[in-house]
C-alpha cells in the first residue's frame, strides 16, 4: 500500500521527535510535504492531514471510523469505559448520556459557581507579589470541576480528592509521564516517589475517594442537587439502564481531564497575550467596561472582541494538536491520495491553525482576524469534530469567557515574564514551555478606571 510521502528517518526517531518537539516537527513536515504526509511510528504509520476539505471528509464521512481503542494512549488517565476510549454502540450510548448537562441552558446554572470561585481565588492575590499564572488558573478550573461536575464544595473529602487529582495530572503531564503514555513499557510502578509510581498512587487515592462519594450518593439520592455527577447518576439509556460505578468514574475522570488542565492552559495563554499586547488589553477592557458593573453572563458571552480573543487564543497554540485517530473503512481518496482500508489518519489541528493562507502572519496574536472573517468548523477546529468532538466545548467556552471577564474587570495586572513564551508538550496536550508570572498592580474601578490599592 502506497502512503503519502513523509520523513525518512527511523520510526522510533520520528515518534520520539513527535513526543518531545511536536509543534516544530509538524511545521517542518507541513513545509516539506504539504497538507498530507505520513509519519512512521513504531507500531503504525499515521497519515496526517491539514486541509479543511480533507478534514471535513475525515471527520464526517462513512469511509472513516473513529475507533476508541486508537485512543488507548490516554486510557491510564480516563479509564477503559470513557467516551474517548469506547467505540460503536457503547460510544453512542455514553455520549448520549453525557450530552444533557452540557446543553446551553444548563451552562447558565454554572455561571454563579464560576464567578464566585474566580472572585474567591483572585482575592488572595497580593499587590506587587508575582504569581504563577498557570498554577492560579489550575486552581480556578479544578475548583470549578469539583463544584460544577462533582458537586463537592468544602470538606475533607473534597480537599483530598482535589489534592490527589492535581498531583496525578501533574505527574501525567511531566516529560516522563508523556513518554510513559506513548511507550507503555515505561509504565512501571517503582514506588510513589518515582514519576509513574506517583501518578498511579494519586490516581488510585482519588479513585477510592470518588467511589466512596458515589456509594454515598447512591444510598442517599438528593434530587435537589444540580451538579453534573448527580445528573449522570440519574441518566438512563434507551433500555432504561444507568451507568455502572466504573462507567461513571471513567466519565467523571474524562470530564476532569478534558475540562480542567485544558481550560487552565487556555486561560494562561489568554492572560499572557492580553498583557503582552497593550492594544489587545485596551480594546478588551473598553468592551468589558461598556457592560457596567456586575453584567449578566449572557451579555459577557456575546461580546465580540472577547470572543475574538478567546478564538485567537485557541488558534495560535491549540491545547490539542491533533484530532482523535480515524481508520479507513473502505477505499477513499484524500487530498489526491488513494487510501486503503485499515489506514490510520489524523487531522492536524495545529497545522491548519498555522496555515498562512487561512491565517496571514499565523505566528502573530491577532484577534481581529475573527472579527473580519467567519471560519468554517474545519478551518478553526480547537475541539476536534465529528463523533469525537470534545463534549465539554460549551462549558470550556463559557468558563473561559466568564473567568477572563471577572479577572480583567476586577484587577489591573501586569506581565512580569519577559521574552517570548512558546508551547511545549504536556502529556497528550500542550502548555507553555516555562512559567508565566504576573503581578497585581491594583484593583480596577469600572466606571472611572481609577486604581485602588488592595492588600
Amino acid at each position: 500500500m502506497k502512503l503519502p510521502n513523509g520523513p525518512k528517518i527511523p520510526a522510533f526517531i520520528q515518534q520520539l521527535r513527535f513526543i518531545v518537539f511536536p509543534m516544530s516537527f509538524l511545521e517542518d513536515c507541513a513545509k516539506r510535504y504539504g497538507d498530507i504526509f505520513t509519519l512512521q511510528f513504531v507500531n503504525i504509520p499515521i497519515v496526517i492531514v491539514s486541509n479543511a476539505k480533507a478534514l471535513q471528509k475525515l471527520l464526517n464521512n462513512k469511509e472513516f471510523a473513529a475507533p476508541g481503542d486508537a485512543n488507548i494512549v490516554i486510557e491510564p488517565l480516563v479509564g477503559s469505559n470513557s467516551v474517548i476510549t469506547v467505540s460503536g454502540e457503547k460510544h453512542r450510548r455514553q455520549r448520549q448520556l453525557l450530552m444533557p448537562p452540557f446543553h446551553g441552558d444548563r451552562m447558565r446554572t454554572y455561571s454563579e459557581t464560576i464567578n464566585n470561585i474566580t472572585k474567591e481565588i483572585i482575592s488572595d492575590w497580593e499587590v506587587a507579589k508575582p504569581f504563577d499564572v498557570r498554577e492560579a488558573m489550575q486552581k480556578i478550573t479544578l475548583r470549578v470541576i469539583m463544584q460544577a461536575v462533582f458537586g463537592l464544595y468544602k470538606g475533607k473529602r473534597a480537599e483530598e480528592i482535589e489534592n490527589h487529582i492535581k498531583q496525578f495530572l501533574e505527574a501525567g503531564g511531566s516529560p516522563f509521564g508523556a513518554m510513559a503514555l506513548f511507550f507503555p513499557k515505561l509504565q512501571r510502578n517503582l514506588g510513589s516517589l518515582t514519576p509513574w509510581g506517583s501518578f498511579v498512587y494519586h490516581r488510585d487515592r482519588a479513585d477510592k475517594l470518588l467511589y466512596q462519594e458515589i456509594d454515598e450518593r447512591r444510598e442517599n439520592p438528593d434530587d435537589s442537587r444540580t451538579d453534573i455527577m448527580t445528573m449522570l447518576m440519574a441518566s438512563k439509556d434507551e433500555q432504561g439502564e444507568a451507568m455502572t460505578d466504573v462507567e461513571l468514574r471513567d466519565e467523571l475522570m474524562t470530564l476532569l481531564f478534558a475540562g480542567h488542565e485544558t481550560t487552565a492552559t487556555a486561560l494562561t495563554w489568554a492572560l499572557y497575550w492580553i498583557h503582552k499586547l497593550p492594544e489587545v488589553k485596551q480594546k478588551l477592557l473598553a468592551e468589558l467596561d461598556s457592560l457596567g458593573e456586575n453584567p449578566d453572563s449572557n451579555a459577557i458571552l456575546k461580546l465580540p472582541y472577547l470572543n475574538a480573543v478567546y478564538c485567537e487564543t485557541l488558534r495560535i497554540y491549540p491545547v490539542a494538536m491533533l484530532t482523535f485517530r480515524r481508520t479507513v473503512e473502505s477505499p477513499v481518496s484524500l487530498c489526491g491520495h488513494e487510501l486503503e482500508p485499515g489506514t490510520a489518519v489524523m487531522g492536524s489541528i495545529y497545522s491548519i491553525h498555522q496555515d498562512e493562507e487561512l491565517y496571514p502572519e499565523p505566528k502573530k496574536f491577532k484577534p481581529e482576524r475573527f472579527l473580519e472573517r467567519q471560519y468554517s468548523p474545519y478551518e478553526f477546529i480547537p475541539f476536534g469534530g465529528g463523533a469525537r468532538r470534545c463534549i465539554g466545548m460549551a462549558l470550556a467556552q463559557f468558563e473561559m469567557k466568564l473567568v477572563l471577564a471577572r479577572i480583567l474587570s476586577d484587577l489591573d495586572l501586569d506581565l512580569v515574564t519577559e521574552g517570548e513564551v512558546k508551547p511545549k508538550r504536556r502529556g497528550v496536550v500542550t502548555g507553555p514551555n516555562r512559567p508565566i508570572q504576573m503581578v497585581v498592580k491594583g484593583k480596577r474601578a469600572v466606571k472611572t478606571r481609577s486604581l485602588e490599592t488592595v492588600g
